[in-house]
């Protein structure tokens, strides 16, 4: 009856995940079959505005060609008419010049001839007729205005849709997830014939996810681009990995359009991601995000070095001593006393975990480590029970770093580090601590690890922030080959 409830239930959660992915496939085709029909009417109003252009254009070309004509018209005709005129006028004195040489030879007083062809010889010295060209200032030549637009009309048989790249083709073999960021390569499709088909540019789009397809879901982050890639690889750096996949796609640009986008290859992306458990912070801790901030109620019961001479005055009862309250919390979770510490939101039960902190500007002191949930104590501290483990950095009047763990404390000889690396490999049992900015291993536990892990943290005046999401960094493996735990401290 059990194994077969079990098999059921394997049933419905794969009819569930099923039912979901057919859900997402039909919103996906649904907002596809939406943005069809958007983008047709796009391209076909870009189209319609693209055939205006060009009938207005060859309208301003045809009436510049008609302009034309029309001055060499007019200018040919001005000359003419004017010539013929000044023609008309030598015509008419010709004329009568030569009816007055006509009249004169029939005078037969020898004075009156010799005075009157003197007179006529003066007349046509002078005559318009002799002066005027009888060549016509302009021909009835138009040839030069002649048009022949046989390839203008053949180019605009030739007009088509801009030319656009294919698909590029994710090269999964060349790709890489490494150090937290993504390396994507690929390879060109064919390009598109002519100078604007020549591939210029790439645009590659990734977004997170929890599903190895690219159908995106509910809660799934929208697609972030990175623009005018020139190569045809990229690297994406300084990624938080929150989800198990990266999905990568990239297509090709060129002068006229941007072509398809490529199949989307998933990249798996696994990391620790965790949060602090605001429930188990001390009253005095400030969780927002993935800090941490010490804000105290009041200046004095908050530290030894603190108190005056009032404490002991007080009517109040003292701090509960931690030996009263060891143990498990039995669901009272929030740290209490001088234990101003708070837990880590993610349990660790195999493989190898990484994350980082860094003080705030104004710290005095912290501690950061794992622990086991039942080991701690409401007024518990870190390292001070078998089932904690920690660094503790204070520069409260003294500058100090040590490696702490059921109760024994090993001082370090280093400088106070401002980024501080955790690595815990729970299957081997190792948890190191690095100065991430030195490069330098702090130092090593080796244990034999029992029971689920938490990242463990302590505060107390200034704050601390975290990065998670972060894979193991590839510069762990120097410090590996060469451990330097401290054996008295070792379990």
């Amino acid at each position: 009856m059990d194994t077969q409830k079990e098999a059921l239930c394997r049933i419905i959660t794969t009819l569930a995940n099923k039912n979901e992915e057919l859900q997402s496939f039909l919103e996906a085709v649904d907002n596809t079959l939406t943005g069809l029909q958007e983008e047709s009417l796009k391209v076909t109003a870009e189209l319609e505005v693209e055939l205006e252009h060009l009938s207005s254009a060859l309208e301003e070309k045809g009436a510049a060609l008609r302009d034309a004509i029309k001055e060499e018209k007019q200018r040919k005709e001005a000359g003419l008419q004017k010539q013929k005129a000044e023609g008309g006028a030598a015509l008419l004195s010709c004329e009568e010049l030569l009816e007055f040489a006509n009249k004169t030879l029939t005078i037969t007083n020898e004075e009156e001839f010799l005075q009157a062809a003197k007179q006529i010889k003066e007349r046509v010295t002078m005559a318009p007729a002799f002066r005027l060209t009888t060549r016509p200032v302009a021909s009835e030549n138009m040839s030069q205005f002649n048009v022949d637009f046989s390839a203008e009309r053949a180019g605009l048989q030739r007009l088509h849709f801009l030319p656009v790249p294919k698909a590029p083709e994710i090269d999964v073999s060349s790709c890489a997830v490494c150090d937290n960021d993504i390396t994507v390569a690929w390879q060109p499709a064919g390009e598109a014939e002519g100078d604007l088909g020549r591939i210029e540019r790439y645009e590659l789009e990734y977004r997170k996810t929890n599903r190895e397809n690219s159908l995106r879901v509910a809660g799934d982050a929208c697609w972030e681009k990175i623009l005018d890639i020139s190569d045809t690889c990229v690297t994406i750096s300084g990624l938080k990995f929150e989800t198990r996949f990266v999905v990568v796609r990239v297509r090709a640009k060129n002068k006229a359009a941007a072509g398809e986008f490529s199949e989307p290859v998933a990249m798996e992306t696994r990391a620790f991601n965790f949060g602090f458990d605001a429930m188990t912070a001390h009253a005095e801790l400030k969780v927002q995000g993935d800090t941490v901030t010490w804000e105290p109620q009041g200046v004095k019961g908050h530290d030894p070095r603190l108190r005056g001479k009032e404490n002991k005055s007080s009517s109040r009862s003292a701090t509960p001593s931690p030996n009263k309250s060891a143990g498990s919390r039995a669901g009272r979770d929030r740290f209490a006393g001088e234990s101003y510490t708070v837990l880590g939101d993610k349990e660790m039960v195999g493989g190898c975990h990484y994350w980082e902190l860094r003080p705030l500007a104004d710290w005095k002191s912290f501690s950061v480590g794992v622990a086991y949930r039942a080991s701690l104590g409401r007024f518990d501290q870190l390292g001070k029970s078998a089932g904690s483990w920690c660094l503790y950095a204070s520069q409260w009047l003294q500058s100090s770093l040590a490696a702490k763990h059921n109760n024994k404390s090993k001082a370090l000889d280093w400088p106070l580090p401002q980024r501080i690396g955790v690595y815990c490999d729970y299957d081997n049992g190792d948890l190191s601590f690095i100065d991430v900015e030195r490069r330098r291993l702090l130092h090593s536990f080796k244990t034999k690890f029992s029971q689920p892990l938490l990242p463990a943290f302590t505060v107390w005046c200034g704050g601390i922030t975290i990065a998670t999401g972060l894979q193991v960094p590839s510069f762990m493996g120097n410090f590996l080959s060469t451990n330097q735990s401290l054996s008295n401290l070792s379990q």
